[in-house]
């Protein structure tokens, strides 16, 4: 269940920090890092997640070092344009595109497209596979512009926490 607020205090703050760094970290190593006991750290963690704070923990995997054995991919940042903005088209564009696979990351923006996504196919016929299936089959696609990915300089999920005067 998902809480609207919660009160967070720096040591849940120093957790969230702390996993963002390193999720895989035992109960034990977490509480003694972030200075409080192990049962209270398992407590702040559960009524973290409960409230939404921690979405899920996942495994970020190292796309060169498995381009050896999966190929090298495609990755694009696309542009989209929609022709018409009502709420529900946007909302139905929006729900096609992120139950695609390919799709790893979707924003609605403003001014300038309607939305910024970051996907990654296999190869160039993956991508023109994708943008059949995402934009030119959609009448209400205007406009889309690619711009391909020649190098990855960085990629970072952490979100930046300021601390609170943490001790």
């Amino acid at each position: 269940m998902i809480s609207e607020s919660i009160d967070t205090d720096a040591t849940d703050l120093r957790l969230l920090d702390l996993l963002q760094h390193d999720a895989s970290l035992s109960n034990q190593a977490l509480a003694a890092r972030a200075h409080v006991s192990p049962p209270t750290c398992l407590r702040r963690i559960k009524r973290l997640r409960e409230a939404g704070l921690i979405e899920r923990q996942v495994a970020i995997l190292s796309a060169d070092k498995l381009a050896p054995l999966l190929g090298h991919g495609l990755t694009a940042l696309v542009e989209v344009t929609l022709d018409r903005q009502g709420a529900e088209l946007l909302d139905a564009f929006e729900a096609r595109v992120a139950a695609d696979d390919a799709v790893q990351q979707c924003y609605r923006v403003s001014p300038g497209p309607d939305f910024c996504l970051v996907v990654v196919t296999p190869d160039m016929p993956g991508y023109l596979a994708l943008a059949q299936r995402l934009f030119t089959s959609d009448a209400n696609v205007r406009n889309v512009k690619a711009f391909f990915s020649v190098k990855r300089s960085k990629f970072e999920p952490k979100l930046p926490i300021v601390p609170v005067k943490w001790s």
